[in-house]
């Protein structure tokens, strides 16, 4: 449809859409506040007085609208309505941040030079996926969390009114939405904003899906109404009889969980049997809301029958969000299981409006401790600059959608975390320390491992040790991104005296070689080992995957130019004559796939053109098997957001930095005391783990198996020559299964 209309009416129109604004503010605004609205308003018209969007439309309509759902359906105050309406004044037009600051103060000018570096980092590349942009706009977060609420309000409204774009930049923006911007509104409690972004992000991405769903909510609408009129009607006597002054209404569950459960489920929209929720929101009759949502609970459950199991009390102990409800469901009329959701008028805005209902009355502060408690994690974990922005914008998203748990601390705390969590993301989120000396933990009294999966309710006691250190399988269970990046940091500075310690050994091996250690030896042993960098040799020297014979091997060929000429071309043959791989390798020699790293068929998409050590992923075809893309992929946001159970986690791996298990065969004289030695042996070898211990004695013999993680066939050897050296031992020796 051609857009048409004179100046005149356009200008009638802003000045409607103006006062429409002020009109609904959901803060009360004084004059100084509307004086200040006024101007930014003013300022915002003259700058972009020129511009048009792509509908044609006046620029100007654009801003109004954003600062609209800023003041409407996030609740913030005068101080956010205004960066609002400027928020891309500087980015667009002549004025600068200087000029903003001088006419509009400090505060207004922080927030739409936030606006602006988000809005420049989101042009500078054509890649779907922007991590490290994405990690940049995230730290705005702790300078103030205003900037992105207005930029959730910004994505809204270019996502109302993206029928004018081209597909291809539709299903582009509407995957980045899916994928960071309403997990993100979810997490800050906006659950309205975040329920139309998800369903015009499905709109975009799967038109069809989306229309067909639509379409049948919009048909059972009628009947729906009619289910909430005979609900209501069974609950009015009993919630009367006790003076509550309430209101009932339905809410429609959204598109995009109706997809998501069909999908989740396997099962047709008719089968999706929760497809709304009745909601109870009362005005307190007591000065305890709390005992008013019981009360209410105890009507509703008098006249149908709960589920014990669905209970969710969220008012003892409200969610980190803020969010806090009574949820039960019930059978409801003609035997249907029936969400019913209990709210004050006080928690109902909480749960519509986020953190600025709490502060109604302190316009423009929307931090509460939760919050603040979560932006001082994310504070934390943004500016480790060790960690891949890849991997910290997935493991982000990770916390930013998952459920919570509630766990006790030896002294009765209550601390929340992820559903999921294990016994070791507890410790971190104790302290760092506490959680990278942890050697086992306690729940309930009964110790359990640290991959032990907490559960609401539990009482957890950390158990540390002052020589305990994190090894690469943490990283196996662990879900919350502040546990994930302390021990990546603690094992990246492991390699680094790792490291150091092995450069020390080299120089002293390579004197008693009678040869100095110089950049253009090591760089010769390098290229030697197939290894990229010194670091790695050095790594290698440390841990033992390098050992004595194999640096001879290395001198002996320095020595001798025909031998390392043939050795060359031998390095390059396939021969299986080549040194085992367990103790030298190249840095990124395999692709393993999922948690227990399986060694699987796959083919190297041509998108990306992924290469060995690229942060990558498994994307399942239909006729093709796994592809692998990069994170980085043009297209991996639209696969991420659109077809999630496809994906595959898929990682390079050194397998000389591996672990991998080898089971060992053990046999002798039953001595007094023989499984305690032969456990001390194993527990007094560095980097040695072990799996499993299984020893029968029989007559004064003893037969058992040994299952253990090593790093390399080295270390492996030198154990199995220890094991030996225990009393009572007589033979070692490596077997295939326990």
């Amino acid at each position: 449809m051609t857009y048409t209309a004179t100046i005149e009416e356009e200008n009638k129109e802003i000045a409607k859409r103006y006062k429409d604004l002020l009109k609904g503010t959901y803060q009360a605004l004084s004059a100084k506040d509307k004086k200040l609205i006024r101007s930014a308003f003013d300022i915002s018209v003259e700058a972009h007085s020129e511009q048009r969007r792509k509908t044609g439309e006046p620029y100007i309509y654009h801003p109004i609208a954003v600062a609209k759902i800023v003041a409407y359906e996030i609740g913030l105050g005068a101080t956010s309505i205004a960066a609002a309406l400027l928020h891309d004044v500087v980015e667009d037009t002549a004025y600068n941040i200087e000029d903003m600051e001088r006419l509009f103060g400090e505060n207004i000018a922080r927030i739409v030079s936030g606006l602006t570096k988000i809005s420049r980092l989101n042009k500078s590349q054509d890649a779907s996926i922007q991590a490290e942009n994405f990690r940049k706009m995230l730290l705005t977060l702790h300078d103030d969390v205003r900037v992105i609420l207005i930029k959730i309000a910004d994505r809204l409204h270019n996502m109302q009114t993206m029928d004018s774009m081209p597909e291809h930049k539709q299903v582009k923006i509407a995957s980045e939405t899916l994928y960071i911007y309403a997990p993100l509104a979810h997490r800050l409690g906006l659950y309205n904003i975040k329920t139309e972004l998800e369903d015009l992000g499905l709109k975009y991405t799967e038109p069809d899906v989306y229309s067909d769903i639509l379409g049948k909510i919009t048909q059972s609408k009628e009947e729906q109404q009619t289910y909430i009129d005979s609900f209501s009607a069974t609950l009015h006597e009993g919630l009367k009889e006790e003076d509550f002054d309430y209101d009932i209404k339905g809410r429609s569950k959204s598109i995009f969980s109706i997809r998501r459960k069909m999908r989740k489920q396997n099962v047709s929209f008719e089968e999706v049997y929760d497809k709304f929720a009745i909601r109870i929101i009362f005005r307190p009759e007591s000065k305890d809301e709390k005992f008013d949502a019981w009360k209410i609970y105890s009507i509703v459950t008098d006249y149908f029958k709960p589920n014990p199991s669905r209970l969710r009390d969220w008012i003892s102990q409200p969610k980190s969000t803020g969010y806090e409800a009574l949820h039960i469901t019930v059978i409801g009329p003609e035997s249907k299981w029936v969400e019913v959701q209990i709210r004050s008028e006080r928690m109902d805005e909480i749960a519509e409006k986020g953190y600025a209902a709490h502060f109604k009355s302190k316009q423009g502060n929307v931090k509460e401790s939760g919050l603040e408690s979560w932006l001082n994690r994310l504070k934390e974990t943004l500016e480790n600059q060790s960690v891949n922005a890849v991997d910290f914008v997935e493991d982000f998203k990770l916390n930013l959608y998952s459920k919570e748990i509630f766990v006790f601390t030896p002294k009765g705390d209550l601390k929340s975390l992820p559903k999921g969590a294990s016994a070791l993301d507890f410790a971190f989120s104790v302290h760092t320390d506490v959680g990278l000396k942890c050697r086992g933990a306690k729940v309930n009294g009964k110790l359990v491992p640290l991959s032990h999966e907490l559960k609401s309710g539990d009482h957890v006691e950390v158990q540390t040790s002052s020589v305990n250190k994190p090894n690469v399988r943490w990283l196996d269970f662990v879900m919350t991104a502040r546990a994930r990046t302390k021990i990546k940091t603690a094992l990246k500075d492991e390699e680094k005296e790792i490291s150091e310690e092995g450069k020390a050994i080299l120089t002293r091996k390579l004197r008693h070689l009678k040869i100095t250690m110089n950049d253009r030896v090591v760089n010769e042993m390098a290229a030697y080992f197939t290894l990229k960098t010194s670091f790695d040799l050095f790594y290698r020297i440390g841990n033992g995957a390098i050992d004595n014979t194999q640096l001879k091997a290395f001198v002996n060929q320095k020595n001798n130019a025909f031998i390392s000429f043939f050795k060359s071309k031998l390095k390059r043959s396939p021969s299986k004559d080549i040194s085992d791989k367990e103790e030298v390798t190249y840095k990124f020699d395999a692709l393993v796939f999922g948690k227990e790293e399986e060694k699987l068929e796959y083919t190297l998409s041509k998108c990306c053109n992924p290469i060995s050590g690229d942060k990558v992923f498994g994307f399942l075809t239909i006729n093709d098997g796994i592809k692998i893309h990069k994170m980085n992929c043009p297209n991996a946001i639209s696969m991420q957001s659109n077809y999630t159970y496809r994906i595959m986690q898929a990682k390079w791996i050194d397998t000389t930095k591996q672990e991998f298990k080898a089971i060992l065969k053990v046999s002798g004289v039953d001595k007094k005391g023989i499984v305690n030695n032969l456990t001390r042996i194993i527990s007094n070898s560095m980097d040695v783990y072990i799996h499993n211990i299984n020893i029968s004695g029989d007559e004064g013999v003893f037969e058992g198996k040994l299952s253990i993680s090593v790093k390399n066939k080295t270390q492996l050897t030198k154990l199995i020559m220890n094991i030996k050296k225990v009393e009572g031992v007589q033979k070692v020796e490596r077997v295939n299964t326990m």
